[in-house]
């Protein structure tokens, strides 16, 4: 029987029980305890509660079954610390997130975002499998991807498509770790080593598989090994990205002179350090324009990121990625 096909019937890590309860504030205080503060209330009041949580956990994350037993609406504000991958195994549920309202289902699972509030309302027959992962480490992990500092927060599109590439490969990583809680070889205590790359290698694939604000970052960044000056002066150009630095200051930072930095860009990169420099600026600003809320207008994107000529910018950026920055600004999706 395949996975898929198992979760209409399969109570995943029923050997991990967290929580078994009937009362709505016990349920409240102790699935908060494991996720963050919220309001829980029965949405019928005729209903009877009958809470199951099974947990486990490493050391940046955990995988949790959850199952209300009853209509429940959910409001954690904001996550703050995390972001939850949530994989519904049967019913539905409604999911408000960023702005948008999402249905849940076994075709389409969702992924809340720390700085966005969620408010969710989850049918009797909801059961999910989430997945909790610290804001901090997904952010330590983003930035050993593209060897360089994060522009700003990541966020995530919200609603994921389970039978897209990236959707289905995510949901099989997760089955396959609680399979393998289950046997008794993950997530069992103490953080092991094969804990840790189970960690990384989850955090690696939401960040590589699903569509975000850095996405497109990543799918530029150099993967290979750079020498320790061209590295140097790639953290040198994203520190000052709003700068007006030249050639000869990225030379004299990195103590290499004009020619050799420019020979160790193209056999890395096939570009120029200024190239380079230039590429990275308009990525930061096309991160800035994707932002759902608090959106900076073209010039301010342009000119907080070193562009002087608003012109060159709006040429330079079509070409970089297709269309102006304006109308990236008009159509957020993965800000």
């Amino acid at each position: 029987m395949t996975i898929a096909a198992q979760t209409e019937a399969v109570e995943y890590l029923r050997n991990h029980p967290l929580l078994r309860t009937g009362d709505l504030d016990e349920a409240r205080h102790r699935v908060g305890q494991k996720f963050c503060d919220h309001r829980l209330d029965i949405a019928q009041r005729h209903q009877d509660l009958a809470v199951r949580h099974n947990h486990v956990a490493g050391r940046h994350s955990s995988i949790n079954y959850l199952h209300y037993g009853a209509d429940v609406t959910i409001d954690p504000g904001m996550l703050d610390s995390f972001y939850l991958l949530q994989i519904p195994l049967s019913g539905q549920a409604s999911v408000r997130h960023r702005g948008s309202d999402i249905i849940a289902s076994a075709s389409t699972a969702t992924l809340l975002n720390p700085d966005r509030d969620t408010t969710m309302q989850w049918g009797a027959d909801c059961r999910k499998l989430l997945l909790q992962i610290d804001r901090g480490y997904l952010e330590t992990v983003a930035r050993q991807i593209i060897r360089a500092e994060l522009p700003g927060p990541i966020r995530f599109a919200s609603r994921i498509d389970l039978h897209s590439e990236g959707g289905r490969r995510l949901r099989q990583m997760v089955c396959a770790c609680v399979q393998a809680a289950e046997a008794g070889v993950l997530f069992q205590g103490a953080p092991s080593g094969s804990d840790l790359r189970v960690e990384e290698d989850l955090a690696r694939a939401l960040l590589t598989r699903l569509p975000s604000n850095i996405s497109h970052i990543i799918e530029r960044a150099d993967h290979g090994s750079l020498p320790p000056g061209i590295r140097a002066a790639v953290e040198y150009i994203h520190a000052n990205l709003s700068n007006p630095i030249q050639l000869s200051d990225i030379a004299a930072h990195v103590d290499l002179n004009i020619r050799t930095l420019q020979n160790g860009f193209r056999r890395a990169f096939g570009q120029s350090p200024m190239r380079v420099l230039r590429n990275a600026r308009l990525d930061a600003a096309h991160y800035h324009l994707m932002a759902q809320t608090d959106t900076p207008d073209v010039t301010t994107a342009a000119f907080s990121n070193g562009f002087s000529h608003l012109g060159r910018f709006a040429r330079d950026y079509k070409a970089r990625f297709g269309h102006s920055p304006s109308h990236t600004a008009r159509h957020q999706d993965c800000g």
